[in-house]
Parts: structure tokens; sequence; C-alpha cells
């Protein structure tokens, strides 16, 4: 935990600032803008079963999925509290086919905002937690100039700050600006989060592993073997490994972020591509694992350097404990080179 002392969110992002002396302050005003965000979608969150939040819309999203009416809301609520601030050019949402343009009304500012609303949201009526993702980006395009597609389909690695907000049994907003990942609880008696973790570094190696064994069938055979050598005993490799999959991914990483652990969604026969969102979640969680001194991979390449060709981009991910991710990476290299 971090040491005995009152730090606020906006504080804590201000001091950030002095670490880049040309910085102007509109970054520092866009975190605050989704903080402010994260803080009513949580207070809809947890009452949702009492105001008629819970269940579908009847709608499907760009992806063929039912909508959840907490979905819906939290991708309205994002957009309503991120349009007027005048420090984005473009804005694009897993909900939302397109990029979403600012209003005319409002000007244009030189950041890129990509979220995922509600992650884990098929959950919300079992009162799993769920999560709020989002990467932010500087333009490429021109200033003064509506944002484009260009702007969204940037590499991870030109991200300049990514974050996530855990709705939970408390609410934890999680935020990297490139010095660090750092963790705040929202205190709900005066409304304000509040720093309870500090420069988190992931151990490098751990004794969990998060993934959807359901899915073993179709597994490429060095994930398999992967697998059966986390689930052998040996003592002197402190296996067999836990195995921990809630099936909301804000909550898989953050539990693995703290303690030490590998999260695996990896692609097989029946999605070649994964299912994750490059844009929307595998970036920015990647972005966070390697500020924190772990890794993120698709199974043979770094999440940060993957190309994205569309909004909407789908990729395997092997994130966490760098040691870990390290041997996943080994089994299904060895395997591919038994098959060639």
């Amino acid at each position: 935990m971090a040491k005995q002392k009152f730090m606020t969110l906006g504080r804590h992002i201000i001091e950030g600032e002095k670490l880049h002396p040309h910085a102007t302050g509109e970054l520092s005003h866009l975190l605050r803008d989704l903080s402010l965000a994260a803080k009513v979608i949580s207070l809809e969150v947890n009452k949702a079963g009492l105001v008629d939040l819970l269940g579908f819309t009847g709608d499907n999203n760009v992806h063929g999925e039912q909508v959840k009416k907490l979905d819906l809301f939290a991708h309205n609520m994002l957009i309503r509290a991120m349009d007027h601030g005048e420090h984005l050019c473009v804005m694009a949402s897993e909900e939302e086919e397109n990029i979403i343009h600012i209003s005319k009304k409002h000007k244009v500012g030189k950041y890129v905002l990509l979220f995922d609303p509600l992650d884990g949201s098929s959950n919300i009526d079992a009162n799993v937690s769920i999560g709020t993702i989002f990467s932010i980006y500087k333009r490429i395009s021109p200033d003064n100039t509506p944002g484009t597609m260009e702007d969204c389909l940037q590499l991870g690695l030109k991200q300049v700050a990514a974050g996530y907000v855990v709705y939970g049994s408390s609410t934890i907003l999680v935020y990297t600006a490139g010095h660090g990942v750092h963790a705040f609880t929202l205190d709900p008696s005066f409304g304000e989060f509040l720093l309870s973790y500090e420069d988190i570094q992931i151990p490098k190696k751990s004794k969990i592993y998060s993934i959807n064994e359901g899915n073993y069938l179709y597994w490429h055979k060095g994930l398999k073997n992967y697998i059966k050598y986390l689930q052998d005993e040996d003592k002197n490799t402190q296996r067999p490994y836990s195995s921990r999959y809630i099936g909301s991914m804000v909550a898989d990483i953050h539990r693995n972020l703290l303690y030490g652990g590998i999260f695996m969604y990896p692609a097989d026969s029946r999605n070649a591509h994964g299912k994750l969102r490059l844009m929307y979640e595998c970036n920015p969680i990647a972005y966070i694992i390697e500020q924190a001194g772990g890794r993120a991979s698709d199974g043979k390449k770094r999440i940060l350097e993957i190309q994205p060709e569309t909004l909407h981009q789908r990729t395997p991910i092997f994130c966490g404990s760098e040691e870990d991710v390290l041997m996943v990476e080994k089994f299904m290299a060895e395997e591919d080179k038994v098959k060639a």
C-alpha cells in the first residue's frame, strides 16, 4: 500500500506534469474529466438494479453482441463528459462502429481518446466486477481540424496515457502517463479518488494464471502444453500454479497487476485473431503492464508494436509477469518449430 498521505488524483496528475517541463496542462485536464465520468458511472453501477439499468436494451452493437443498458449509459456518459473539454479532436468507442467526431460547437484539441465503456459487461447482472478502459494519443493530423481515422489507428507505442477503472467492492482508477502505474480508490464520503498504490511493479514471476479453460479443445498445441506444465507439480519452479479467472478483463488484470500473474486470451481454431480488441482493450492494458515492469504480446510479437488496420481489430493477448509471458511464448514457439 502507499504511504499514509493525502494524495488526490488531481494533485497527483499535476505533480506528474512537473516531470515534463513543456507540459501545457491539457492532458491533466483530460484525465480529470475522465475521472469525473468514472465517478458518475460508478454511482450508476452501484445502484443499477434499483433504477432499471440492468439487462439488455434489445439492440446489438457493432460486434453483433447484445447491448446492456449499463453499457449504453457508460458509452454516452463518457462522450458527454469528454466532448466539450476542448482537449480532444476525435474519440472512438468499442460500442460505436465509426469514429466519434467532436461537435462543431466545441473547439478541437490535440488528443485522441479511445475507450471500452464497460468491459466485462456480460457479468453485470451477476454483480461481478466490471470496468472502463481508456487510451490516449496525440493527434497526427493538422491542428485545429477535425480528427481522422488515422489519428485513432496509431501504434500502441504512441500512447501518452492509458488506464482503467474497476467497479467492484470499491471503485479503483489505475493510470499511467509514462512515469509509472498508480492506483486511486474512490472515497464515496466526499467523492475523491485517493492514492492507494504508487508506482506499482508487477512481480517478475507468479503462481497465478488466468484463462478460460473451457476453450482448451480449440487452442494451439503449444498453449495446451504450457497449461499442462503449469498444472504439474515441481517445488523448484513453484508449480502447480493456481487458476484464477473472473471473466472480466479489468478484474483479472487488476489482481495480477498487484499480486503477479499471467492473463491469456488466445486465438483458437474458431477465432483465428482472438476476441479482444486491440485498440480498446489490449493496447491500453499492454501499456499499463509494461509501465509496471511486465510483458504483453500476442504470443509472438509485442502488443504495442502491432500496426492497427481497423478500429475494431482483434488480437490474441498474453500479458502479466514477464517470466511467465516469456515461458508461454517459448512453449508456443517450440510447437511451431515441430510443425515446421
